[in-house]
Parts: C-alpha cells; structure tokens; sequence
C-alpha cells in the first residue's frame, strides 16, 4: 500500500490529477458552509429532527447535509440527476436525440448542454417549491418562524442561491471528470455521504455510553456492515466471461488470428446508476407535496402518505424502479447485436454458436439473466436499511389491512431494529461503488505508465539479437 502511494505520487501527471480532484472537492464542502440569507437554521434543524426519516432525510442525503443546513448547495446534485434522466428516456423516445447519440463527440457535447439547459430549469422550479414550503413550514414551528422575512423578494433570493449552487456543484462535478480523476457527480455524492461518518460514529458511542446500545449489539452492527460491504465488493466485481475464438486467416505468407479470448459481462452493469435514478423519481412526488397549496389537499397528502418512505408501496415502487432502469441502462451502454457484428467482421465466434444473429440472442439471453440478478442485488441491498432501522410501516394502509398486517407480523418487518446502519443502502452502493471505480481508475494509470517505465530504455530484440 505504501509503494503503491508513492508510485502515485512520483507520476507527475496522475498527481496533478489527484490533487485537482481534492482541491476541488475541498471547494465544495467549503461551499456548504456558507448559508442561505434569510433562514433560521436552528427553526430549521428543528423541523428536520420532527420529521426524522422522512423523505427530508432522504434528500438531505443525496445534498451532503446541505439541505438540511440550507446552505448555498441545498439542492445538492438532484436536478442534474433528474435532467441526466429525462435526457436519456427522450434519447429513446425522440429521434433527434437518438441521432445526436450516434453522431460521436459532437452529438454527445449537445446531449450535455441540453442536459445542462434542464438542470438549471429543475433547479429554478425546485429551488421556487422549497421557498414556498419553507414559508408555510414557518406557521408550524415550534422554535420560531424558519423565514424571517417571507415574501417574492425571499423567494427570487432562494431561487437565485439555490440555482447558482446547483449549476456550480454541476462545474465541479465535470472539472473533476475532465481533469482530474474519476465521475465528477459520483465523487460529489460520496463526499457528501462519507462526511456524515464521524458524526456518525460519534453518535453510536454516545449512545454505548448511555446505555441506548449495548456492546453485543454494537459488534452485531459491524459484523453486519462488514458482511454487506464484502458481499457487495464480491459483487461489483463478479463477471460472466463469455470464451471467443478468432479463426485463423491467411494473408499471403501471414498467419494472422487464431487466438481464444473471452467477453465479460459483469452481474452488475449498471452500477449505481439506477439505484440512484429510482431515488430520484420517487423523491419528486415527495418534494412536490411540501408546496403549499399541496399541502391543504387531503386527498393528495393521502395519496402521498401511501407512498411515503417506509411504506409498503414505496418499497415495491422503490424495487420495480430499481429492476426497470438496470434493464433500461444496460441496454443503452450495450448492444449484443452491435458486439456479434464487430465479432463476425473479425472473423470471432463463440464454440457452438452460429456468428450473427444466434451470437447475438445468446449474448443478449446471458445478459438478461446477468441484469436481472443484478437488479435483485441492488434491490436488496437498497431496503436493506428500512428493516434495520424503521421497519416497514404497515399500517398506513387502508383499514382493514393496514392495522390487521401491522398485527400478524413480527415487530422487527414493522418496526426494524432501530440500529443505526449508515453504510446502507443507496448510500453504501455509493460508497462501495464510487470508490472501487476510482481505485480502478487509478490502477490503469499505474498500469499504463508502469508498462512505459518497464519498456523505457530497452531494445526490442529478436532471436538472433
């Protein structure tokens, strides 16, 4: 580990990277600290702590604590997520779109800046909504009045802050992918995650130390998360090699292919992707029903409660979410007809099975196996927090069968195990994920300037050399 850091640090180039990436990333958690005018965090934090385990801490989550602190990047990296999503739903749906995705680099640039275009128009719209429940939350606190001076002008202030933040945390995010080292958005999400951890871990021993927690239960959690962390590591990098032969052709007096490779298709190849699209959509419903005039209708609240985090719906929406874009995204970023063509145009095949067309059903029949594992795993993982900490609410339903299953089933389905699991979830898929990308990354670069130094004043000789 330790001549692997200074291998890092002796490559003049992949330092400068690493350092910028850092550098960056200290620029937004400065930013998360600067407040937003004309807010009462302490009003603030209390309305937060009255409505713990909401759909509040659940955004607040994706915006690194921001929310909750409403500070100038409140917003967090939501609405670009919601823009990224849009944009690639309309790739299938919309020609011109499906085109500019095949024109390369130029079409890609133009998917970016409509991208960016939908990310402001969200954050505005969003950034609008949170003014107005802020300004209705404020009748109803305990504390004191959130917004000390409600009216248009705190309004055009929170959306002028909260856009800028957004559309800011949105350069961050592409400075680091372009010029420093791993996906600028994700590394954004995780900093904002792995921050909370000491306050975290500071938490579980205050609460050793009264007595909350005793010391078995405090070894079973580790175990737990040390289970789930290695269980998603083996994961993450379980892969179905598929074996291609090349046929051997003869040009003039060369010999040229015969060789035995191999496709890997990965169990998860999606990654976070769709964990953290399905969070997304299912939190705009939620958002939307903060606004005030949502808030006075009983039957939308109503509706939305059946929905709410910890309800039974949710989670089912939650999952199907979860299964529908690991399929959408796996089939974005891979054609099996595209790979058996290149396949037969350089004379590749796999044993028993006819180059074209069949080549294609059978890497198209592996992966969708491959895909729907995948998506249970990530499902899994993604409510695993719900039991261990609230359990799954059921007696939101409507009578009879909301009281009757709360009854019937054991406490900890209903009423989780009130354990503290931070790593869990979205959050641990991040975690996990964003930092073996990274470390991946990092290790091709060790790799390619590795096998430069190794090749590097020498001759290349042949036999008689």
């Amino acid at each position: 580990m330790i001549q692997t850091l200074k291998n890092i640090w002796s490559i003049p180039d992949l330092r400068r990277r690493i350092l910028y990436t850092f550098g960056l990333l200290l620029v937004y958690r400065i930013g998360g600290h600067i407040p937003t005018p004309g807010i009462d965090n302490r009003a603030l934090l209390d309305l937060f702590e009255r409505q713990a385990g909401s759909i509040l801490g659940f955004v607040d989550l994706f915006s690194g604590g921001n929310f909750k602190r409403f500070t100038i990047f409140a917003l967090g990296i939501m609405p670009y997520i919601t823009a990224s999503i849009v944009l690639q739903l309309l790739t299938v749906m919309w020609p011109y779109l499906e085109k500019l995705s095949k024109e390369g680099e130029a079409g890609r640039k133009k998917i970016t800046q409509y991208t960016r275009y939908g990310t402001v128009l969200l954050s505005i719209v969003q950034s609008f909504g949170i003014a107005l429940w802020l300004q209705s939350a404020s009748a109803g606190s305990e504390v004191g009045p959130i917004v000390h001076h409600p009216g248009i002008w705190f309004q055009l202030m929170t959306v002028l802050t909260l856009t800028t933040g957004t559309a800011f945390i949105m350069w961050l995010g592409e400075q680091i992918s372009e010029r420093g080292i791993g996906n600028g958005i994700s590394l954004i999400i995780y900093a904002g995650i792995v921050v909370g951890l000491p306050n975290a871990v500071v938490k579980t021993v205050q609460d050793l130390e009264t007595g909350q927690l005793n010391a078995l239960s405090v070894l079973v959690l580790l175990a737990l998360m040390v289970a789930v962390v290695a269980g998603v590591v083996f994961v993450e990098r379980a892969q179905r090699k598929i074996p291609i032969q090349y046929a051997r052709r003869v040009v003039g007096r060369r010999v040229y292919g015969g060789a035995s490779t191999y496709l890997p298709l990965r169990v998860n190849t999606a990654g976070v992707i769709p964990v953290i699209f399905a969070s997304s959509m299912l939190a705009i419903p939620q958002s939307l029903g903060q606004i005030g005039w949502a808030k006075n209708q009983a039957w939308l609240q109503g509706l939305l409660q059946q929905i709410g985090y910890s309800a039974p719906i949710y989670n089912l929406l939650y999952i199907a979410l979860i299964i529908f874009f690991c399929f959408f995204y796996v089939s974005i970023i891979f054609n099996p007809m595209d790979q058996a063509d290149n396949m037969k145009k350089y004379g590749g095949f796999i044993p028993g099975i006819r180059p074209g067309k069949r080549t294609a059903e059978y890497i198209d029949k592996i992966l969708t196996r491959l895909t729907f594992g995948g998506a249970i795993y990530l499902a899994v993982i993604s409510v695993l927090p719900v039991f261990l900490m609230t359990g799954i609410h059921f007696q939101v339903l409507p009578d009879p069968v909301g009281p009757w299953l709360d009854s019937v089933l054991p406490a900890f389905i209903t009423q989780g195990l009130n354990v503290k699991f931070f790593f869990g979830g979205t959050s641990l898929l991040i975690v996990v994920g964003v930092a073996m990308d990274t470390v991946q990354q990092i290790e091709s670069q060790l790799i390619m300037r590795h096998y430069e130094g190794f090749m590097k004043g020498t001759r290349m000789r042949g036999r008689r050399g």
